[in-house]
C-alpha cells in the first residue's frame, strides 16, 4: 500500500480495507488534481456531459461522458460499451496519458499490476444526485480490477456483496481518495447514497467521479 496522505487541515488518514481485494487508497490522486481538471474539461468540450436515459426509461440523476477507446452508455435498448459516442456520432476522446497513468498506479498500488484501462467512464454529481446499487458486468471479462477516483465533495459510497440483499458498507469518500476492486471482489455490489454536503473548494457543488476499467 502507498504511503499515507494528508487531507487538507486533517490527520494523515491510513488505506481502508474494504474486502480481501478491494481498498480505499486515501487521498491517492490528491497530488495530480491541478493536471486532471484541464484533462477532464477537455473531455467535456469534444463529448459533454449528459444524463442518460435506463432501459427503464429512467432519466439518470448523474451527468455522463466518456474517454478511451470504449465508452459505457444506457438508452432503452439496454447497457453497453461503444467506440462511437451516441451524442456526437465520433469516437469518444483518447484517453489522456495521466489518466491511464493514474489508474496503472493505484491498481498496481492495490495488488493489481497490468491492469490496462481501455474505458473511463466520467460521471458528474450534484447536490441530490446518486447512483443505485450495481455490478459492473457489462465488460467482457471480469479478471480486470475497477479503478475509481473521486474528486469534488465527499460522498457515501456503498460497497456491497455478491447479492443485492447482502449488507452494505458506508463508506465515506474524500476529494483525491481512490477505490480500487478486483479479484474476488469484483463483483460487489456498489453505489453512491444522494449527494449532500458542502460545497468543494475547488469544484463547488458538484462531485466528479472517473471510473476505469479493461471492457474490451
Amino acid at each position: 500500500m502507498h504511503t499515507l496522505a494528508l487531507f487538507d487541515d486533517e490527520a494523515p488518514l491510513p488505506d481502508q480495507p474494504l474486502g480481501p481485494q478491494a481498498v480505499v487508497l486515501r487521498a491517492f490522486a490528491r497530488p495530480q488534481v491541478d493536471a486532471l481538471l484541464p484533462c477532464i474539461d477537455a473531455i467535456a468540450a469534444v463529448s459533454p456531459f449528459r444524463r442518460m436515459v435506463t432501459p427503464g426509461g429512467f432519466t439518470m440523476s448523474v451527468a455522463l461522458t466518456n474517454c478511451g477507446a470504449l465508452g459505457w452508455t444506457t438508452d432503452r435498448r439496454g447497457y453497453r460499451y461503444a467506440a462511437v459516442d451516441p451524442l456526437t456520432g465520433r469516437p469518444w476522446p483518447a484517453m489522456p496519458e495521466l489518466l491511464s497513468r493514474l489508474a496503472q498506479d493505484a491498481a498496481e498500488a492495490a495488488g493489481f499490476v497490468g491492469f490496462r484501462p481501455d474505458a473511463c467512464l466520467v460521471n458528474r454529481y450534484e447536490p441530490g444526485a446518486r447512483l443505485t446499487l450495481h455490478q459492473d458486468k457489462d465488460e467482457q471479462d471480469y479478471g480486470a480490477p475497477i479503478v475509481s477516483v473521486s474528486l469534488g465533495m465527499a460522498a457515501r459510497f456503498l460497497f456491497g456483496g455478491l447479492e443485492r440483499a447482502q449488507p452494505t458498507q458506508k463508506v465515506a469518500l474524500q476529494h483525491g481518495d481512490v477505490v480500487v476492486w478486483g479479484g474476488s471482489d469484483r463483483l460487489r455490489y456498489h453505489g453512491v447514497m444522494p449527494l449532500q454536503g458542502d460545497a468543494h473548494p475547488l469544484l463547488g457543488l458538484q462531485r466528479i467521479n472517473l471510473t476505469f476499467r479493461q471492457a474490451g
